[in-house]
């Protein structure tokens, strides 16, 4: 949503016993057919990807350097190992998931919201892979949101069914030479306190937020979202977003975070074509220095301090209590495995690689801006204080002290994010849908594509 992360790397390198499974073996990475996305069958040693030439399959997510940067880093060495790499806008992805694993599986795929996929029978269990590499060793909370049970339902326990490539984040970027012209010296620490920053940049000529909610994806999820958190908990929230019985995103709480977002907008704290800038416009408006904050996720940390190296600071949204706890969007860049895609047991290999080897974990901290998946005393690199890839690690810290992660509430179906989200923000936006009215037909749009599923 996202977003995030999310805003989102001297120990050894786990070193995993590789082997060739045989041809004939039922490893839950074979070309055989699959007895069902819910059942895995066990792997008595970790797979590799050989030394035969593979080209590799990849649907990944477009204006996210991360992937490739691994896949590329990947290849210098594993040689053996060609990439052939689609990319898309993450709105489309969603509604072409459904449709690429069931005629064309990539053998590795930027996943959208996973339990309809799941249901479907289109993406491969990953249990086997998870005993034989180790990553059920893994701290469970990186593992929470990319589990499913049976039929797809509920998130957050049963089987494995992909993996992150990093844990994302997201938050408050801002431009630190824009905060000093108004006397911004520190992130706020209370909602009132943000909303009187707010009020001084609009007042002092300076467009207080660059955000992105054109096109197909609403990119006001992001800040209502972090809005939410300010106002209430994440248990309700990601009660939501993992489908459990009785959940509803239309709570008191969260409609305080939705009239507070309309009170932004109507105050004019978004730039007047909010409706009309798509993301990578709201990037280049930022480095632009065009804005004082942005709200995105960690992913950008690596990029912000090569454009605006020492001028960005990043802060996590604060609490519309006094030192209330903090709570964002933090959910792993997930990508996950077709059913019957051709390399399974490679992109698992992979998967793996990217978690526990030294240089990518390095990638993973200077391109993604986030920590890694792996183990808990996995090699982290050490980052200059002064770079904002720095303040966005030192914010999961503080999250995952207050246990505040959530997933993105354009996850909680593989529709909602583009066939409500996006329009009823963009309809806000316009005056033309209500706080009240927006929550409502978001959860009726909910329970409607959940019972269609």
């Amino acid at each position: 949503m996202a977003r995030r992360v999310r805003p989102g790397r001297s120990g050894a390198a786990l070193v995993i016993a590789m082997g060739t499974l045989a041809a004939a073996c039922a490893a839950p990475g074979s070309n055989s057919p699959q007895p069902g996305a819910t059942s895995a069958s066990p792997v008595s040693t970790a797979p590799t990807c050989g030394t035969a030439p593979i080209k590799m399959s990849g649907y990944f997510e477009t204006g996210f350097p991360l992937p490739k940067a691994l896949t590329t880093e990947f290849t210098k060495q594993h040689p053996n190992v060609t990439w052939d790499i689609r990319e898309d806008q993450f709105a489309v992805m969603t509604q072409n998931a459904p449709r690429v694993l069931a005629d064309n599986p990539p053998d590795l795929m930027r996943l959208p919201q996973l339990s309809e996929l799941v249901k479907d029978n289109l993406m491969k269990n990953l249990d086997g892979y998870a005993a034989a590499f180790g990553w059920d060793k893994w701290p469970a909370s990186q593992l929470e949101q990319l589990r499913l049970g049976q039929g797809g339902r509920p998130r957050g326990e049963g089987s494995l069914y992909a993996l992150g490539l990093n844990m994302s984040m997201t938050g408050v970027f801002y431009n630190k030479k824009l905060a000093d012209q108004i006397g911004m010296s520190a992130p706020p620490t209370t909602l009132a306190e943000f909303d009187a920053v707010l009020d001084k940049a609009k007042k002092a000529g300076i467009t207080p937020i660059v955000q992105f909610n054109g096109g197909a994806t609403g990119g006001l999820a992001f800040p209502l979202q972090n809005l939410m958190a300010s106002y209430g908990s994440a248990g309700p929230i990601n009660d939501w977003i993992f489908q459990k019985p009785g959940a509803t995103i239309d709570t008191p709480s969260n409609l305080q975070a939705v009239q507070h977002l309309e009170r932004w907008t109507k105050a004019g704290y978004f730039q007047k074509d909010v409706n009309a800038v798509d993301y990578a416009t709201m990037m280049s408006r930022f480095i632009d220095g065009q804005g004082l904050f942005m709200f995105n996720g960690d992913w950008e940390s690596g990029n912000l301090d090569k454009q605006m190296a020492g001028n960005v600071g990043f802060s996590l949204m604060p609490s519309a209590q006094q030192a209330g706890k903090r709570a964002t969007m933090s959910a792993p860049l997930t990508f996950g495995i077709g059913a019957n895609a051709k390399n399974a047991d490679c992109a698992a290999f992979f998967l793996n690689w990217a978690a526990t080897d030294k240089r990518a974990r390095e990638i993973g901290v200077e391109i993604g801006g986030s920590r890694p998946m792996g183990p808990a005393d996995a090699y982290m690199p050490v980052v200059a204080e002064d770079k904002v890839t720095a303040a966005t690690l030192a914010a999961g810290a503080d999250i995952a002290k207050d246990n505040g992660a959530m997933d993105f509430i354009a996850n909680a179906t593989g529709a909602i994010y583009a066939k409500s989200w996006t329009p009823q923000l963009q309809k806000l936006v316009a005056g033309q849908q209500t706080p009240q009215e927006l929550l409502k037909t978001v959860q009726a749009d909910y329970a409607g594509q959940l019972e269609g599923n």
